[in-house]
């Protein structure tokens, strides 16, 4: 394979401590690499050195002459006041890219709820960062560089590019580097691993699955120090032979090695037990919708369209003590509000919602809520503020845990014990944030997006404690890795009502391409003919008054060339041999198909508008 870049004894620091120090590595063609590693330990600032956005203090990166390097990093370079067709597609003529299917599928991957005419300072965080990583992919690039790209992606955006970029390139050509937490992306994309960890950068062979197991052999053979470390690789590395079949056939997953390291680790929950403890807890109510709809009003509602939406529709939902499950929807499909009807801050518009006496219920938000009046507090008295003790596992394997334990187990050091809570990191706040709602001892615990600003040391050990909690779990995340890792079940929210996923993720994939196709195969209205009499054309609401938009803007788009094409093809009429007969009577029937394709068009702009007012 053909050598694309490398990096000689790379040396950097910053003016408290060192990065790097004598890192030699390289990337070749087919290479398709996966960084992991703690938060702050340098992923991010190795990609920039080696994509050359940052110069090393000591070293070089060569890059081989014409290689053409493509790099997502964390930061918005957009424009907020060009159109996301602009900041996508550039000037590029909408013929010539709308005739390129790698340019038609990223789009329509990315941007589906994107308005293509929208001003990009108009656009969610969201958004404007899905607009960015479009606006890389329709590149040709020898080499990516993806700083978190599944950050803003649901599951299926994340299928998506898992897909896009497996295909992207032969096998044997480009190169992909990628930091991501999402580990079931890793695990599908790579074929190397590099951890990076005290100044250097470890090579491991294979995706997320073959690097756990490579790195718990690892700590297998390092010193006793390193015990806990093991321990916790080795509950996860047999989470993944034991829970996901379709990651044991790994051709690089050396199977013989994982299964005699596994063979005396117990599964990584005992749900007999749990659910024992649960019920204890709970009592054998804990909170059931029964024939629950919930209603929102519509905004900016047309003269005789449908003022209400409805969200969910006579859903019914018996939650069990010890239940742990795993909820699945696009955005918008219902899914907070599902939450909320749990929790009770949404009442429903028909059908009831009835709660256990005992039940107590805790949220792990996006929001951080519950730091906000601890905000100039140290960590240390955060914690003295709390329980004195901490209790995980049942019966013999019971251990109680003192909060200082327990902030050890999610990375804290004692320096950062004396940090005041605003001068924490992200990750830090989240891992604080699960601390504090794990001693309030809540029955009933809701997690809505928890992996934000984790890595996945940090995640495999917030994992570890969830694996212990004896209560009823209910998860809301777009990582798939997660959801399958802590979840014994998972359901989907579709058309508003509440689908059972026997199959997982996989079949929730299925069930939206399913629903995709059928709207594709849904056939279009007549153009041609209509129907007699006065009645006024269907009013369309949500998905479909979006789609009428779209196609409105795309006609008025198209129209516009074609105009200025039927006056160019004028000019050329004017300027040709007026003897040249056989010529003229080429572009006047040129001219005609113009004109006949303005009027088509025309019509069909006059049917939309008037869905769209009637």
């Amino acid at each position: 394979m053909a050598h694309l870049l490398g990096a000689e004894r790379l040396h950097l620091e910053f003016p408290t401590r060192v990065v790097f120090d004598e890192v030699t590595l390289g990337i070749d063609e087919g290479d398709r690499i996966g960084i992991v590693g703690r938060n702050g330990d340098g992923k991010s600032t190795l990609m920039k050195l080696l994509a050359g956005r940052l110069e090393p203090d000591g070293g070089r990166v060569t890059v081989r002459r014409g290689i053409r390097i493509g790099m997502l990093d964390q930061a918005d370079a957009l424009d907020p006041a060009t159109t996301v067709a602009d900041a996508v597609v550039g000037g590029i003529e909408e013929h010539v890219w709308a005739g390129d299917a790698k340019v038609r599928d990223v789009i329509a991957g990315l941007l589906a709820d994107v308005p293509w005419q929208g001003r990009v300072g108009d656009l969610s965080g969201g958004q404007r960062r899905r607009v960015g990583l479009a606006a890389l992919l329709v590149g040709d690039w020898d080499v990516l560089f993806l700083d978190e790209p599944t950050n803003h992606l649901d599951v299926e955006g994340i299928a998506w590019l898992a897909r896009h970029v497996k295909g992207r390139w032969a096998a044997s050509d480009g190169a992909l580097v990628v930091v991501t937490h999402d580990r079931w992306f890793l695990d599908e994309v790579c074929t190397a691993t590099w951890e990076v960890h005290d100044r250097v950068v470890e090579p491991f062979e294979g995706g997320y699955a073959a690097y756990v197991l490579q790195r718990v052999e690892r700590d297998r053979m390092a010193a006793a120090s390193e015990a806990k470390r093991q321990n916790l690789m080795r509950k996860e590395l047999a989470w993944l032979r034991r829970g996901a079949p379709a990651r044991t056939s790994k051709p690089k997953f050396r199977i013989e090695a994982a299964n005699q390291l596994i063979e005396n680790e117990p599964p990584v929950r005992n749900p007999v037990e749990l659910n024992r403890l649960a019920v204890s807890r709970l009592g054998k109510d804990v909170v059931d919708l029964l024939d629950v709809s919930v209603e929102y009003p519509m905004p900016d509602v047309a003269p005789g369209g449908p003022a209400m939406r409805t969200v969910l529709h006579e859903l019914e939902w018996r939650i069990a003590p010890g239940e742990r499950t795993g909820i699945l929807g696009v955005n918008g499909a219902g899914k907070s509000t599902l939450l909320k009807l749990v929790t009770g801050e949404v009442q429903p518009t028909t059908g009831r919602v009835k709660r256990g006496k005992t039940v107590k219920i805790a949220v792990l938000s996006q929001e951080l809520a519950e730091l906000a009046e601890w905000t100039d507090e140290r960590v240390s008295a955060v914690v003295a503020a709390q329980r004195t003790s901490y209790t995980i596992g049942s019966g013999s394997k019971a251990v109680e845990l003192t909060p200082g334990q327990l902030l050890e187990r999610l990375g804290f050091t004692n320096q950062q014990l004396a940090t005041p809570v605003r001068d924490l990191s992200g990750g830090q706040k989240r891992r604080l944030q699960l601390l504090l709602i794990l001693l309030q001892e809540p029955n009933v615990l809701i997690l809505d997006e928890p992996t934000n600003d984790l890595d996945t040391d940090m995640l495999a050990a917030i994992e570890d404690l969830l694996d212990a909690w004896p209560g009823t779990l209910l998860v809301v995340s777009h990582d798939r890795y997660l959801v399958e890792r802590v979840t014994d079940r998972q359901v989907a929210i579709l058309d508003g009502h509440l689908r059972d996923l026997p199959r997982g993720v996989d079949q929730y994939l299925e069930l939206r391409r399913q629903q995709a196709a059928d709207v594709e195969a849904r056939p279009a209205p007549p153009t041609a003919t209509r129907s007699p009499g006065p009645a006024a054309p269907a009013q369309l609401a949500g998905a479909d008054r979006r789609a009428a938009e779209k196609e409105i803007a795309s006609i008025d788009r198209r129209l516009e060339k074609l105009q200025a094409q039927i006056a160019a093809q004028h000019e050329r009429l004017a300027r040709h041999d007026q003897s040249d007969y056989v010529g003229l009577g080429v572009l006047g029937d040129e001219l005609a198909e113009l004109e006949g394709a303005v009027a088509d068009l025309e019509t069909r702009w006059l049917e939309v508008s008037e869905q769209l007012e009637g």
